[in-house]
C-alpha cells in the first residue's frame, strides 16, 4: 500500500505520561500497518513527548514527526500536520485521548461509501475511572445532509456546540478548498470558528455509530484545566465566529444561533474567572465586554432573557457595560 487510507495528526505538548497510551492504540486501528500515517508534532515539550513519538514512529511505514523548539499551540500545530497528509481521508487526535481498535477502519469506510466531506461520531469522557458516553447533538445517524442544516436551532445544543476536531474524520477535499485550517496562533478554543467554517461551507456530512475515541478530563496540563493568558484566546475565537458568520449569505439566519453562543460561553470564561489572578480576570472582562459590544443589542438581549438565571446575571453588567460602550 503505497498510499495510506488515513493521515492521523497527534500535536502534543508535555504529554509523555498519556502518549504511550495514544501511539499503541493507533497500531490497532487497520491489520495492515500501511493504512495509517502518523503525522505527530512535538509542540515545545519539556518531558519525553518528542522521544515516545520517535519510537513509535518505526511501528508505522508511513510516519512523520515535527518538532516545534517552542510552544505554537495546537492550532498551529494541527496546520502543521495537515500539510502532510497523505491519502483521501484525515483526522486528529490529541495526546491524552485514546481510540478503540478498528475505529479508523470503521470511519474510512463509512467515509468513502456515504461520499461525505467530513463525518462526525459520538465520544466516551474518561474523568478518572468514570466513563460517560457523549453524543453528537443530531439525531439522524448514518443520514447524508447539508451542514447548514445541523446549526440551528439557535438556543438548543447543535453540531456547532460540539466543536471536538477529533469527533470524526475529513476528506481531504476539506483542505484543497481551505475548510480544514485552523486559525493561527489559538491556544484555546480553535475549534469554534473551525466548526462554523465546516459546517457553513462543506457540501456534506453525517452522523455515524463507530469505536470510541476515548476523551480524557482533569488532565493537569491540558488547557481546560490551567489559569493563565492563554485563557484570553477565547474572545478572539469568538471573534472569528461572528466575522465567519455575518460574511455569509445567510447572515441573517446563523446570526442568532451565534450571538448565543458568544453569550453562553462569555458567561462560562466568566465565572471560570473568578479563579483567575487579579489582572488576568480584568483582562479577561475586558475582552469579553469588547466581544459583546459586537453583538445587535437586540439579539443580544433576547438571547440573554431566554439564559437561566445564574447565567443570565452573570451577563447581565456585562452586557451593560457593553452596549454603553457602542
Amino acid at each position: 500500500m503505497r498510499t495510506p487510507l488515513v493521515t492521523v495528526i497527534l500535536p502534543a505538548k508535555d504529554a509523555a505520561p498519556y502518549i504511550g497510551t495514544t501511539l499503541e492504540t493507533l497500531t490497532r486501528q487497520f491489520e495492515n500497518p500501511a493504512a495509517l500515517k502518523l503525522v505527530a508534532v512535538d509542540d515545545g515539550s519539556s518531558d519525553g513527548t518528542g522521544a515516545i513519538m520517535r519510537s513509535y514512529a518505526d511501528c508505522f511505514r508511513h510516519a512523520e514527526v515535527i518538532v516545534n523548539p517552542k510552544p505554537l499551540g495546537l492550532a498551529t500545530a494541527r496546520n502543521q500536520g495537515l500539510d502532510h497528509v497523505e491519502g483521501d481521508a484525515f483526522c486528529f487526535i490529541d495526546g491524552d485521548d485514546w481510540m478503540q481498535p478498528g475505529r479508523l477502519r470503521v470511519l474510512a469506510e463509512n467515509l468513502r461509501e456515504l461520499e461525505c466531506d467530513f463525518l462526525r461520531t459520538d465520544h466516551v469522557r474518561v474523568t478518572g475511572i468514570k466513563r460517560t458516553l457523549v453524543r453528537a447533538p443530531y439525531a439522524w445517524r448514518g443520514e447524508v445532509a447539508s451542514p447548514r442544516d445541523a446549526i440551528l436551532p439557535a438556543d438548543d445544543t447543535t453540531m456547532v456546540d460540539y466543536p471536538y476536531a477529533w469527533a470524526g474524520i475529513f476528506h481531504r477535499r476539506l483542505i484543497d478548498r481551505g475548510l480544514a485550517v485552523f486559525d493561527d496562533g489559538l491556544f484555546t478554543a480553535e475549534d469554534r470558528p473551525w466548526i462554523w467554517r465546516l459546517h457553513l461551507h462543506a457540501r456534506s456530512f453525517a452522523v455515524v455509530d463507530a469505536p470510541a475515541l476515548l476523551y480524557r478530563r482533569g488532565v493537569p496540563t491540558s488547557l481546560t484545566q490551567v489559569r493563565d493568558r492563554r485563557q484570553l484566546d477565547f474572545t478572539r475565537a469568538l471573534s472569528a465566529v461572528l466575522d465567519t458568520v455575518e460574511q455569509d449569505a445567510e447572515a441573517e439566519r446563523f446570526l442568532p444561533k451565534a450571538v448565543w453562543t458568544v453569550l453562553a460561553l462569555s458567561s462560562h470564561h466568566l465565572v471560570r474567572s473568578r479563579q483567575m489572578t487579579p489582572a488576568l480576570r480584568r483582562d479577561m472582562r475586558i475582552g469579553i465586554r469588547e466581544l459583546l459590544a459586537r453583538l445587535p443589542a437586540d439579539q443580544a438581549r433576547s438571547a440573554l432573557s431566554r439564559l437561566d438565571g445564574p447565567r443570565r446575571r452573570v451577563l447581565a453588567r456585562s452586557l451593560r457595560q457593553a452596549e454603553r460602550t457602542t
